[in-house]
């Protein structure tokens, strides 16, 4: 954790107070995580997230932030879980007949691109067929292995993803969150207080997650297992 920069937060005057248990001191200002709580605190996850994958259940990964986009998004599709990385749909949870209506649509325009059957329509109208596509991809393309609701989140800085969190409680899905000294980790079930900030940091903690939920598949009853396949 140390090699990746995960014990670096901010300044005191950026400390949110529900954090204060995790900070060890300062160095030049910047406050400094003790990382043996870190620890202990990704290993609760860890065991979470290994339980979560035994049982067939899915985490949909969230950060609009540049620094996590491509460990969230490569780290989801490695275990065919759902992600955001980019901007959060409001509703996504909260009205999800909706939005899976829009990742519906998503998922029959492209199917019938790849099959040819856009052919029928004019240059012109497959164009602005193309641009829908294209714009519904950024929206939702990480959405389309969801599979109802998912039984927890893991959200990269809670502090910008706000929105994200609020709905998460209002449906009552628990909520992982690799959180800096900035935020407020009140009501989330599974903070990891680290550095949300750095590329390495994010890169390692995604790791440990994705690594678990592995470990967990692999314990998975053999029926839960088949039943995966199937879909």
């Amino acid at each position: 954790m140390f090699s990746v920069g995960a014990h670096f937060g901010y300044s005191k005057t950026k400390r949110h107070p529900s954090v204060k248990k995790f900070i060890f001191g300062a160095k030049n200002r910047v406050e400094i995580f003790d990382l043996e709580k870190t620890v202990k605190s990704l290993e609760d996850t860890k065991t979470f997230v290994r339980d979560l994958a035994s049982s067939g259940k899915q985490i949909l990964f969230v950060s609009s932030k540049s620094e996590a986009k491509e460990a969230v998004e490569t780290g989801a599709l490695s275990i065919n879980a759902p992600f955001v990385a980019g901007r959060w749909i409001g509703g996504t949870l909260t009205n999800a007949t909706e939005i899976r209506k829009r990742v519906s649509k998503y998922q029959k325009l492209l199917n019938d691109r790849d099959k040819g059957l856009l052919a029928k329509y004019t240059k012109k109208e497959r164009l602005l067929i193309d641009r829908e596509i294209e714009k519904l991809a950024k929206k939702f393309s990480g959405l389309t292995s969801l599979e109802g609701m998912p039984a927890a989140l893991f959200v990269v800085d809670p502090k910008k993803e706000e929105i994200v969190v609020k709905e998460a409680f209002e449906k009552n899905i628990p909520v992982i969150a690799l959180a800096n000294s900035d935020c407020n980790i009140k009501g989330i079930k599974y903070p990891i207080v680290a550095n949300d900030s750095s590329r390495s940091s994010i890169q390692f903690f995604m790791d440990e997650i994705v690594s678990a939920f592995n470990e967990g598949k692999k314990n998975a009853p053999k029926k839960v297992a088949e039943d995966k396949k199937v879909k």
